[in-house]
């Protein structure tokens, strides 16, 4: 029986790896995007229920919204150039802001980005709330939560169709969505990025934010803040998102090639 198992689990991974067009590596993808945008509405609108979101004319909203736009408008650009817009397929974009402590922003697939409140004394100014904004939303574009929730549903469902998890197990499925997009943390431990992944999103993000007209240079100030903002513990942001020496090493060499979209 476990050879059984193993045999499935093999084909399955097998099956599931397809070449991504953003970082034109193969990753595991066992869940259709227009699934898991179907996903990311309902969870998305629960989650703006649950919570109080901004009103569209707070000083901190109308910023959010700014910046989120700017580099929505600069991602669209980008891939409508190289001929690649099928990537942005289904994506209707929203930029909330919502009330929190917490030290967080994420974004699900189809454009649904949140930024909580507590984020903004760590950003300090538009510049580094990009550097974070254009990280999320290249994480999402890369299909990096997809991957992680794959992964996890071979793991602890055994790699069935999203269909038959949401049915045999929907409260299981909701929270590896959760978990993989890294909202909440009533869920319990977030699944954390790996180093492939956060170096991706790292590199993408900064294009994303200088095409758009932000710095990208404030990513390494910006960094260092969050790494500071621990104190004696560890902000939620940073539990999947680590910030040390190789990420600050990887960022001056993608520097120069994110300088060549910046234009003051």
């Amino acid at each position: 029986m476990k050879k059984i198992i193993s045999l499935l689990i093999v084909t399955t991974l097998f099956s599931g790896c397809a070449l991504n067009l953003v970082t034109g590596r193969k990753q595991l993808n066992l869940i259709s995007e227009s699934e898991l945008q179907l996903m990311a509405v309902s969870e998305y609108r629960t989650f703006l229920s649950d919570n109080k979101v901004l009103a569209s004319g707070n000083q901190d909203a109308a910023m959010v919204q700014r910046v989120g736009t700017r580099i929505a408008n600069a991602v669209t650009a980008y891939y409508t150039n190289q001929g690649k817009s099928e990537i942005l397929k289904g994506y209707e974009w929203e930029f909330k802001t919502v009330e929190s402590k917490e030290v967080n922003a994420w974004c699900m697939p189809g454009g649904k980005v949140v930024v909580y409140s507590g984020l903004l004394p760590v950003t300090q100014n538009e510049n580094g709330l990009a550097i974070v904004m254009g990280h999320e939303i290249a994480h999402a574009i890369a299909k990096h939560g997809s991957e992680r929730m794959s992964q996890a549903m071979v793991q602890q469902l055994g790699g069935v169709a999203l269909q038959v998890a949401l049915a045999n197990k929907p409260q299981e499925t909701q929270n590896l969505f959760l978990m993989s997009y890294g909202i909440g943390s009533q869920v319990g431990a977030m699944l954390p990025w790996s180093r492939q992944q956060e170096t991706e999103a790292d590199q993408y993000g900064l294009i994303f934010a200088a095409m758009a007209g932000y710095n990208p240079q404030e990513a390494i100030p910006f960094w260092e803040r969050m790494s500071a903002a621990g104190g004696g513990g560890t902000p939620e942001f940073l539990s999947t998102h680590p910030s040390d020496e190789t990420r600050m090493r990887k960022l001056r060499q993608f520097m120069p090639e994110a300088m060549k979209y910046y234009k003051r």
